[in-house]
């Protein structure tokens, strides 16, 4: 059994709060996961905040019309630092999700690191080389580029920064987004 792990890191202008309210309500869950996932929260009750113990339903289409329900629990919850999100039945075999924010010089880094395993032993390793590997690192560029669109690109040293629509820009500012580890 092959244990992979995926870790993206994304720096935005925006505080440890705002980046908290945003990630800890699951609605939001929806806005930053791609539309041809049709992902669909099908739980009956969905707080506007996370808390341990929190089960969370829902269905997503890793292939076109090929539906399956997730189904993850909330384990763990230190606001507004981290949480954690577990697959209870779902795609993985295992899917440990940990959820990671921190203060930086005019913003926040959100770390995002994944611990999982494929159902089908030396099948799901296949699986995972052929599509598995470029769909999350799909889903995650995804996530990336809307959550720049929705809270501006990070910028380090605002010297050079430009102001549009009430949002800072900075002159050739690039998206940062690492994927390290041996996913």
């Amino acid at each position: 059994m092959k244990v992979y792990t995926l870790e993206a890191v994304q720096k935005l202008p925006i505080t440890v709060k705002e980046a908290w309210d945003f990630l800890s309500n699951p609605r939001n869950l929806s806005k930053i996961t791609p539309e041809y996932m049709n992902f669909c929260i099908t739980s009956d009750f969905l707080p506007e905040k996370i808390y341990p113990g929190l089960i969370i339903t829902y269905t997503v289409c890793p292939f076109p019309n090929v539906p399956i329900t997730w189904v993850t629990e909330i384990t763990h919850v230190n606001e507004p630092y981290f949480f954690v999100d577990e697959q209870r039945f779902g795609p993985y075999r295992m899917w440990h999700h940990e959820h990671m924010i921190r203060e930086i010089p005019n913003g926040v880094e959100m770390i995002d690191k994944i611990h999982y395993v494929l159902p089908f032993g030396p099948l799901g390793n296949i699986a995972r080389e052929l599509f598995v590997k470029k769909q999350l690192d799909g889903i995650f560029s995804y996530r990336q580029k809307v959550l720049d669109e929705m809270f501006g690109v990070y910028v380090k040293d605002k010297s050079n920064l430009k102001i549009k629509n009430g949002h800072h820009f900075a002159n050739g500012s690039a998206h940062h987004l690492e994927m390290n580890g041996d996913y």
